[in-house]
C-alpha cells in the first residue's frame, strides 16, 4: 500500500513537493520509519520535516532571519536626509556623520541604504547658474509661448555663436581600452597649452541649416561684425528658406545683439524678434544641441591645424540633414512645458 502511494512521489524533484509528500504520508498515519523506507528523502530530512510540522502546524518553511540590519528605519531616514542636504557628500563622509548619530556602519552599507531609496551616484550635470531674475525671465518667456505648436516653432530661425578648438578639446571623447592601455597613443586625447580656437556664427530652422560664417582669427564678435553677419548671412538664409513668408528671428541677450544699432537695423529690415530671450538658457535653444552634434562630428575627423579645422567645420555643417534640424525644432514645445513644470529651473535638454 505504501509503495503504491509513494511510487509516483519518487518522480518529484523539488524540495517543496517532497516536503508536501512526506507530510501527506505522515497525516495518513505512516510512521517516520515507514517513510524512511520509501527512500523519498534522506532520513534526517524526513524527521526534520515531520518535527517542524508538529511544532508549527504548517509545511511552510520559516524564512531565515539572516544577518540583522545595523540600522533601523528611522536611522535610514536620517541618512537619507543627511545625503539630501549635501548631494556631493561621499559615502565615507556620510558614514562618519551617521556614526555621530549612533550608527556604526561602513561606507559600503551607506551605499546600499541609499540605493534602497533610489539615490544613485552619478556625474553632476553642468548647467549655467540661474539667478532669481533668470528664473523669472524663463517663466515669463515660457508662459508667453506655452501655446505654440511645433508648426509655430517651424517659423523661427535660431542663431548663436560657438567656439571650436583643435585636438578634440571642443567635445567629450570616450575610448574603450584594456588594462594597461590608459596611456596608449590610441587611447589618449592630446592637449596643448593654447589650442587654436575658431569662432563661428550659424543659424538654422526646421527647413534645415542656414548660413555658417567663421570669424577672422583673434576677432571678437562686436556690433559692427554682428550687423555685417546678419546682412551677409541671415538675410540670404531667410530668403532661401522662407521666401516672402514671414519668419521670426531668435538670438540671445549678448551685448552686441542688444546694441541699439542692431535693434534699429533689424527693425528697418522688418525682422520680427522672438523673445525677449531669457539669460542663461541654453537648454531652451535647440541650436546648442546642434553645436554639440557638430563638434562631435568635427572631432572624429581629427583636424591637425586651423585651416583643416575650418574646412571640416564647413563640410560637416552642410552635411546636417533637414530631418535632424526639424527634430530639434519640434522639441521646443517639450522644452517649454518642462521648464514650466520645473518652475523655471533647468530642463533636460
Amino acid at each position: 500500500m505504501l509503495e503504491i502511494i509513494v511510487l509516483p512521489l519518487l518522480t518529484m524533484v523539488t524540495c517543496k513537493e517532497r516536503r508536501a509528500a512526506i507530510i501527506a504520508l505522515h497525516k495518513n498515519g505512516f510512521t517516520g520509519k515507514d517513510i524512511v523506507a520509501t527512500k523519498i528523502a534522506p532520513k534526517s530530512t524526513i524527521y526534520r520535516f515531520i518535527k517542524n510540522f508538529k511544532e508549527r502546524g504548517s509545511i511552510l518553511v520559516k524564512k531565515a532571519s539572516g544577518r540583522p540590519r545595523k540600522s533601523s528605519k528611522r536611522q535610514d531616514r536620517l541618512l537619507k536626509r543627511i545625503q539630501l542636504r549635501d548631494r556631493s557628500a561621499t559615502s565615507a563622509e556620510l558614514a562618519q556623520e551617521w556614526q555621530q548619530a549612533g550608527v556604526s556602519a561602513s561606507a559600503r552599507t551607506v551605499r546600499r541604504r541609499l540605493l534602497e531609496d533610489g539615490l544613485v551616484s552619478r556625474r553632476a550635470a553642468k548647467k549655467p547658474l540661474l539667478s532669481k531674475k533668470n528664473i523669472r525671465d524663463r517663466l515669463i518667456f515660457c508662459r508667453k509661448y506655452s501655446e505654440w505648436t511645433a508648426e509655430d516653432w517651424g517659423k523661427v530661425i535660431f542663431s548663436d555663436e560657438a567656439p571650436f578648438r583643435l585636438f578634440g578639446a571642443s567635445g567629450k571623447r570616450l575610448v574603450r581600452r584594456r588594462k594597461g592601455e590608459r596611456y596608449h597613443q590610441s587611447c589618449v586625447m592630446p592637449t596643448v597649452k593654447h589650442p587654436d580656437t575658431i569662432h563661428v556664427w550659424g543659424c538654422f530652422s526646421s527647413k534645415g541649416v542656414g548660413s555658417l560664417t567663421i570669424l577672422p582669427k583673434n576677432t571678437a564678435m562686436n556690433k559692427e561684425w554682428y550687423q555685417n553677419t546678419l546682412q551677409q548671412q541671415l538675410l540670404p538664409t531667410t530668403q532661401q528658406q522662407f521666401g516672402e513668408e514671414q519668419c521670426i528671428f531668435q538670438h540671445d541677450g549678448a551685448p552686441c545683439h542688444k546694441a541699439k544699432v542692431i535693434t534699429k537695423w533689424l527693425g528697418d529690415q522688418n525682422v520680427e524678434i522672438l523673445g525677449p530671450w531669457p539669460g542663461n538658457s541654453p537648454d531652451l535653444n535647440p541650436i546648442e544641441n546642434l553645436w554639440s552634434i557638430l563638434k562631435r562630428r568635427v572631432d572624429k575627423q581629427k583636424p591637425t591645424n586651423s585651416d583643416k579645422l575650418q574646412e571640416v567645420i564647413m563640410k560637416e555643417w552642410v552635411a546636417i540633414s533637414q530631418d535632424l534640424a526639424q527634430k530639434l525644432i519640434e522639441s521646443m514645445p517639450s522644452r517649454i512645458a518642462e521648464v514650466l513644470k520645473k518652475k523655471g529651473q533647468h530642463c533636460k535638454y
